[in-house]
């Protein structure tokens, strides 16, 4: 993979449902979101044909402000509530095919936000788990999942930096803001040969976004790229 500056911002709303829409509106919307598929991803470096199929398939403009879903399959990031963002649809699909899933695997993903990256990787997995700092963000984010249809994902307020010990082992963690470190608990809590993918700190100002595998319980990381994620929130101690 050629090494590029990624800029995109994720992180959290507290979005309202989205209201109903027609069937001409939701054909309208499939095509924006094949149209994605093919001009976002698959002309870039998203191969993984699973991945391919997910993006294909989850509802962004779902995951949106109703007064932006006609920009959704947009390349770029877009602004939900609590000041915070929905990254572009390149990055999720990015993360989630550094994940390397096949299919039965239980994930955790720390960051809920709108709920958009837990419910692709619902449409991949048999389970996940997914946790956000903000009780109001983590409400909202399991109203819309249980509107949508993903009885697959379980989502809990809490400090994402300890990780979901009750669950755990893991067979992949994904976190979806920038984190100052990697969490010591979040490599415990993966299973030997599973596959971590994060966003760290950097000397450089940005973050790196770090592919990791547990190897006889050491986390051996690699570097992807270079980005910017809003942080990752550590509760006060």
């Amino acid at each position: 993979m050629h090494r590029r500056f990624l800029f995109w911002i994720i992180g959290a709303g507290c979005l309202a449902l989205a209201p109903s829409s027609t069937a001409e509106d939701e054909a309208a919307f499939a095509r924006a979101r094949q149209q994605m598929v093919e001009h976002q991803l698959k002309t870039r470096d998203i191969t993984d044909a699973r991945v391919l199929w997910a993006m294909g398939r989850v509802p962004r403009h779902r995951f949106v402000r109703p007064t932006l879903a006609g920009e959704a399959y947009a390349d770029r990031p877009l602004p939900i509530d609590e000041g915070q963002t929905i990254s572009q649809p390149y990055i999720v699909a990015l993360m989630t095919q550094l994940l390397e899933l096949r299919g039965p695997e239980r994930v955790l993903e720390v960051g809920t936000g709108s709920g958009y990256q837990a419910a692709v990787l619902a449409e991949l997995v048999k389970q996940v788990y997914t946790i956000e700092i903000l009780p109001g963000l983590a409400g909202s984010a399991r109203a819309r999942l249980k509107v949508l249809g993903y009885t697959n994902v379980e989502v809990r307020a809490g400090d994402g930096y300890q990780g979901w010990p009750d669950q755990a082992p893991f067979d992949a963690i994904i976190v979806t803001a920038g984190a100052t470190h990697i969490p010591h608990p979040l490599v415990a809590q993966l299973k030997e040969g599973g596959r971590l993918v994060i966003p760290v700190d950097a000397a450089s100002g940005y973050q790196e976004l770090l592919q990791g595998r547990k190897e006889h319980g050491r986390l051996v990381t690699r570097s992807v790229a270079p980005v910017r994620f809003v942080p990752l929130i550590e509760p006060k101690r």
